[in-house]
């Protein structure tokens, strides 16, 4: 079976309490929005019961800031899956200001399933594996990542 990644887009409007002492967005909500708009790509994307049987941690995030966002812009937070290697799941995201189409931001994170309620690593299963990696399925011991 071929999956094929598309790219998920959140739309995000820059707010008072984005701004910090500089007059722009703060790095650390960069950091939000990476996480926003990856945890709406799942929602949209996973089935209630997926949903309630797991969630996701980050456990890596890299981000190089381009451009600063200002009070009032418009951004498109653009996400799409990468490689997966046991249980660290690579996801990609750019921030692009709607305006001009200038990239603010780019990011890459490694997040790693785990249950819902215990919150342990666990593996995701081969349907969440195909939608939410580019690389072929591999199996490793829930405690590997």
């Amino acid at each position: 079976m071929e999956t094929v990644h598309k790219v998920f887009e959140l739309a995000i409007t820059v707010t008072e309490a984005d701004i910090d002492q500089l007059g722009h967005v703060n790095n650390v909500v960069y950091v939000r929005w990476v996480q926003e708009a990856a945890m709406a790509h799942w929602n949209a994307l996973a089935s209630e019961q997926e949903k309630e049987r797991l969630t996701w941690v980050v456990i890596r995030h890299e981000i190089d800031y381009k451009r600063a966002a200002l009070l009032g812009d418009r951004i498109v937070a653009r996400t799409w899956v990468g490689n997966a290697d046991g249980l660290a799941f690579e996801r990609h995201t750019e921030m692009v200001r709607a305006g001009d189409h200038h990239l603010l931001a780019k990011a890459r994170t490694l997040w790693c399933p785990v249950h819902a309620r215990t919150l342990r690593p666990m593996e995701p299963g081969e349907d969440v594996r195909a939608r939410f990696s580019a690389s072929a399925p591999r199996r490793l011991a829930p405690d590997v990542f």
